[in-house]
């Protein structure tokens, strides 16, 4: 880890304000973990990063280097400026809670990535959204199969693969480390073991 970046503990979530100009760095120390990343406006945490929005220019179901993601309003929220690994990332699948846990069977008080969405945003007082917004999951590795069903594949990434963004508004983006850790699905690596991950923000000069 640089001297510029700071831990994010598996299983756990941060929010970060960033200005206009901003860059933040997700690096995937371990190599296998997948990292919800959610961005939201400044002034609005109601105008939120939407997955279907950001598609619909794209057109293919992950972003690529220069690409732009944009809000529930399509107004541009973060550029994707480098991604050092194989670009593998999902943007349908939403975020785990609670009530999907339970639904698998985990304990009552098993973490999720809405559980540290919210509690990152009250870290920083703000009072986050009951209903949580779309998140690009880095490094999640959804597979597409013929009969057109879907799967889950331990990712791809390489440990110290990166992604880069940077901030077209004044914004809030948050972080999770996502928790599952239910096997036999391989959502956080062929251990099924949920990894810290490491992050930095590079203010705009």
């Amino acid at each position: 880890m640089s001297a510029d970046e700071q831990e994010l503990p598996a299983r756990t979530g941060v929010a970060l304000r960033l200005d206009t100009g901003d860059r933040l760095r997700v690096v995937n120390t371990h190599g296998s973990q997948v990292v919800d990343l959610w961005a939201m406006a400044a002034d609005d945490v109601l105008e939120s990063m939407s997955m279907p929005h950001s598609r619909n220019p794209w057109f293919r179901l992950a972003p690529r280097p220069g690409d732009i993601l944009v809000t529930n309003l399509r107004r541009p929220i973060l550029r994707l400026l480098e991604d050092s690994s194989p670009g593998v990332h999902d943007t349908l699948i939403p975020s785990c809670d609670s009530e999907r846990y339970r639904q698998l069977g985990a304990p009552p008080d098993h973490g999720s990535c809405t559980d540290n969405f919210h509690a990152a945003l009250r870290a920083i007082g703000v009072d986050p959204p009951r209903a949580v917004p779309n998140a690009v999951n880095l490094w999640m590795n959804v597979i597409f199969q013929s009969n057109g069903t879907i799967s889950i594949a331990a990712p791809v990434s390489k440990p110290g693969d990166y992604v880069l963004v940077e901030a077209e508004m004044d914004c809030i983006v948050a972080l999770s480390a996502c928790p599952h850790d239910l096997p036999p699905v391989q959502l956080n690596g062929i251990d099924c073991t949920p990894h810290d991950v490491a992050y930095a923000v590079i203010a705009h000069s």
